[in-house]
Formats: C-alpha cells, sequence, structure tokens
C-alpha cells in the first residue's frame, strides 16, 4: 500500500469537506452575524463537539485501533465481529446515559463552561435550549467514528474522510430553509447538527457491511478485548481530556470578554482546521493503523520510517500554510465572511484571532503525527503527561496574554501550546530510541525554509498590487493568489530538487 497515494485521497475528501464547511460557515455568517445569538449556538456546538473529542475520536480512538488492529491480523474474523458488537452496544450504552443527563444538566453545564452567559438572561436561556437539542450528537458522532475507525483499520480511508461532507450539508440546507420555520432562526442550527450526525451514521453502514463488519451492538462484558480497550481508556481520558479542558477554560474566558468574541475564535479556528484538517488529521488517520501494524509486527524500521514520512510532509505542507495564513489573514476574513450581518469589525476580529492562532499551525499538525507514535504501542501515558504540562502552560499564557491581545490573546495561547506539545511528544519519541530521524534532514529544512520564504515574497507583492478586497469579485482575487502562491511554492520546491517519489511510502496493508 502506498501511504502518498492513500494521504492524497484522504486529503482530497477532507479538503471538499473543509470547503464546504467554509461555504457553510459563510452562509452562517451572512445569515446570524457575530453576536448574542451565533455566541449562544457556537457554545452549544461545542460542548458536544468536545465530548466527541474526548470519547469518540480521543480516548476511544486511540484505544480501540491499535486492538482493533491487533484483532484483524491475529484473529478470526468471528471473534473480530463479537468484538465490534460487545464495542457498540457498550458505547452506544454509556453514551446514551451521557446524553440523557446532559440534556437535564444543560443549565449547569451552560454555568459552567460560560459563566459570563449568566449576565444576560436571554442568552443564557437560549444556549441551554439549543445545547438540549445539539446534545444526542455526542451519541450519533461517535457511533459514526467507531464505523470510522473499522472502515479506517480495513484500509477504507476515503468513506470517513467524506463524512463530514453531510453535516455541512445539513447545516447550509437548514439556515438557507429553515430559519424562518423557528424562533429565534439560530435554533435551526441546532437540528441541523443533529441531522448531520444521523446521516453521517447511516452513510457508513453499507460501506461495514460490504467488508462484513456490519455488527449489531451487543452488551458483552465477559469480552477480554472489551476490557483491554477499557484499561487502555482510562489514561488516555484522562490525556484527551486535559487538552479539551484547555478549550474550556478559553471558551470561559472568552465568555467574559466583548459580545462576538467567541463567534470570532470560532471562524479563526475554522480556517485554521483547513490545514490541519487536510494535512494532519489525514496523516493522523493514516498512521495510527499502519504504526499499529508495524508494532504488532515486531517491525521497529519501518515503524520508524514512518514516523519520519510523516513528520517530513507535516512541515512541507505546515510552513507554508502558516505562512500564507498570517499574510492572507485580511483578505481571507473579508472574502469569506464580511458578508450580510458579519461586520468589517467582525472581520477585523477575526482576522487577529487569525494571525495569533496561525503561529501554531505546524504544532497543531505535529501533535497529529508525534501522539499517534504512542497510542499505536498502547503507550497512553506518555501522552498524557505531556497534556498536562501544556495544559499548566497555557494557562499561564492566557493570563500573560488576554489583557493585551483580549481574544486573539486566546488564540495564540492554543497555538503556542501546541508548538510545547509537539516538542514534548518529539523528546519522548527520541528519548526512548523509538525514532531515529532518516539522513538529509538539514538540507531538507533549507530548502523548505527558502521555498516558503520566496513564496511569502510572490503573496506580499501580491497584495500590494491587488484592488480593495471589499470589491465584489474579491472571491475571484483572492483564489487567483491562493494559487499563484501553490504554484510558486511547489515550483520552487521542484527547481530545489525535491520531487514527488522522494515522499512515497510503503507499507503492507495486512
Amino acid at each position: 500500500m502506498n501511504l502518498l497515494k492513500v494521504l492524497t485521497a484522504v486529503s482530497t475528501m477532507t479538503f471538499f469537506s473543509r470547503i464546504l464547511g467554509f461555504i457553510r460557515d459563510t452562509i452562517m455568517a451572512r445569515a446570524f452575524g457575530a453576536g448574542m445569538a451565533s455566541d449562544a449556538f457556537f457554545i452549544a456546538f461545542k460542548i458536544p463537539n468536545l465530548l466527541r473529542r474526548i470519547f469518540a475520536e480521543g480516548a476511544f480512538s486511540q484505544a480501540f485501533v491499535p486492538i482493533l488492529s491487533e484483532y484483524k491480523s491475529c484473529r478470526e474474523d468471528e471473534e473480530t465481529r463479537r468484538f465490534l458488537a460487545g464495542i457498540a452496544g457498550l458505547l452506544t450504552l454509556v453514551l446514551a446515559l451521557i446524553t440523557m443527563a446532559g440534556m437535564l444538566a444543560a443549565p449547569w453545564i451552560i454555568m459552567i463552561t460560560a459563566p459570563g452567559f449568566t449576565d444576560t438572561p436571554s442568552q443564557f436561556a437560549l444556549t441551554t435550549e439549543l445545547l438540549r437539542i445539539t446534545f444526542p450528537y455526542i451519541l450519533l458522532i461517535s457511533l459514526t467514528s467507531l464505523a470510522g475507525a473499522v472502515l479506517n483499520t480495513w484500509n477504507c480511508f476515503s468513506v470517513p474522510a467524506f463524512a463530514p461532507t453531510l453535516l455541512n450539508i445539513s447545516m447550509i440546507g437548514f439556515t438557507l430553509l429553515g430559519a424562518p420555520l423557528f424562533h429565534p432562526p439560530v435554533i435551526t442550527l441546532a437540528w441541523a447538527v443533529v441531522a448531520g450526525g444521523f446521516m453521517q451514521l447511516v452513510y457508513q453502514l453499507p460501506h461495514l457491511k460490504k467488508i462484513g463488519m456490519l455488527v449489531l451492538p451487543r452488551i458483552q462484558l465477559k469480552n477480554v478485548g472489551i476490557w483491554r480497550v477499557l484499561q487502555q481508556m482510562g489514561p488516555a481520558l484522562l490525556g484527551v481530556s486535559v487538552s479539551q479542558i484547555s478549550l474550556v477554560i478559553n471558551t470561559i474566558f472568552a465568555s467574559f470578554l466583548v459580545s462576538g468574541s467567541v463567534s470570532w475564535m470560532y471562524y479563526a479556528d475554522r480556517l485554521i482546521e483547513l490545514p490541519s484538517g487536510v494535512f494532519g488529521v489525514a496523516l493522523g488517520t493514516i498512521l495510527l493503523p499502519s504504526l499499529s501494524r508495524s508494532f504488532n509486527r515486531g517491525n521497529h524500521d519501518e515503524y520508524s520510517r514512518l514516523l519520519d514520512w510523516g513528520l517530513r510532509l507535516c512541515f512541507m505542507l505546515a510552513l507554508p500554510s502558516m505562512a500564507a495564513l498570517i499574510i492572507l489573514a485580511h483578505p481571507l476574513t473579508v472574502a469569506l465572511f464580511q458578508h450580510g450581518k458579519f461586520s468589517s469589525f467582525d472581520a477585523l476580529m477575526t482576522q487577529k484571532a487569525v494571525m495569533t492562532y496561525s503561529v501554531g499551525l505546524v504544532g497543531l499538525i505535529l501533535v497529529k503525527v508525534l501522539a499517534p507514535g504512542f497510542y499505536s504501542r498502547q503507550d497512553i501515558k506518555t501522552p498524557v503527561r505531556a497534556a498536562i504540562i501544556t495544559l499548566c502552560m497555557t494557562q499561564v499564557m492566557n493570563l500573560l496574554f488576554i489583557g493585551p491581545l483580549q481574544h486573539a490573546g486566546l488564540s495564540l495561547s492554543i497555538g503556542l501550546a501546541a508548538c510545547l506539545n509537539a516538542s514534548l511528544l518529539y523528546w519522548q519519541l527520541r528519548r526512548k530510541k523509538l525514532f531515529y530521524p532518516q539522513p538529509g534532514w538539514f538540507g531538507f529544512f533549507c530548502r523548505l525554509f527558502l521555498a516558503v520564504m520566496i513564496m511569502a515574497g510572490v503573496l506580499i507583492g501580491l497584495l500590494r498590487v491587488m484592488p480593495e478586497w471589499a470589491q465584489d469579485s474579491m472571491l475571484v482575487y483572492l483564489l487567483a493568489v491562493v494559487v499563484i502562491g501553490m504554484v510558486v511554492y511547489l515550483t520552487m520546491l521542484w527547481l530545489l530538487g525535491l520531487r514527488p517519489d522522494h515522499f512515497r511510502c510503503l507499507v503492507q496493508s495486512n
């Protein structure tokens, strides 16, 4: 299996989903702006999303995928299906209970996660109502993540990569067609989230049946594999919770700032998630099952080579993305979001958050590659320790930056903390002698740095000669600038001697 080919396919699917996400956000910004109602929705949506990252894509995935990979390699299909049925049953039961508890406790959850909203009773009541509607999303999207993890382990990467597109389609449709049916209109977004979660789950079921792994959930507490997953989930839950607690604390800080701060940070995060999702998440998704297979086979050379391949791609893709986001922050926010109720002031505030957030983009993407290096070995404790240190330092930086930079200071703290987390994980991989860099890193960095500098110079020059970004054709101008920047960067890499064959990575697929 050629991992570069697989990465290209997954990244293409993810890129399409992210572009559709930008269209979704543009429509939402036009319809709802950045104010009390939008802040209420983003808080309500963030909480089930946070739990999704903790339970489904976080602790559960980190504990589940390496053990599932072991079952696939060493056990019969029938035994693997029993293991999956037991996992699905336990996950459904636990998350159903969490969903019911969350809907009942919605007011208290809002008091904890957004205490600043209590000063405005109407905003507090609206956020509580939205949270009660969106909370079932955690159950639906967690089962979706379970299905996606199984498909990824069977090398069906494109199906889970496409699934998020359905959430974007749901939110676009509900915003355009459903807003007039609700009072206040923002409630339509909450129902769109639930519908999108259901669509993503149903979409993957036929593909599970195709590989023979579609099972009915059952409670099987005597299954040894399930208990192994639960044992691994304990420390994994702590580690993932630490990083998500950091986001909750940032939300608490933002709730005390001027109205619109939560929305400005959300839209900045959406811009950062384009390269982070297209490159970082795609790399992590591909690497985890591949690293797990290498570890289970005892192939330590392939394991180290996979990490080296992932790190080189990280730097090659993240460095130009970081430079481009900082340089193009203004035209991006104006062209994508400054419409309807989203004012020029909102665009300016979002721009500030984008620029400070971008500082940590390399770290955000590196963590997606470095962390699977530990999870694949069923070592959860090391990333947990790194996450705890990162959490403490994030709060120190929040206190330092929030005064002079306001909401942009919170974004800067997240970015710098990601770089710290990546540094700690890399240091541990080297200290434990799990990763040995391949030759040629110094020359590789020199070529990347030169290509990025030339690309940055071209982008800055283009911005000086472009018309005002407030014109109707600004999206055309922006697209032209982005395409020219990409062509310049890739051309420079080619002239400096880097070829696609240098990034081919072949591994056994079973």
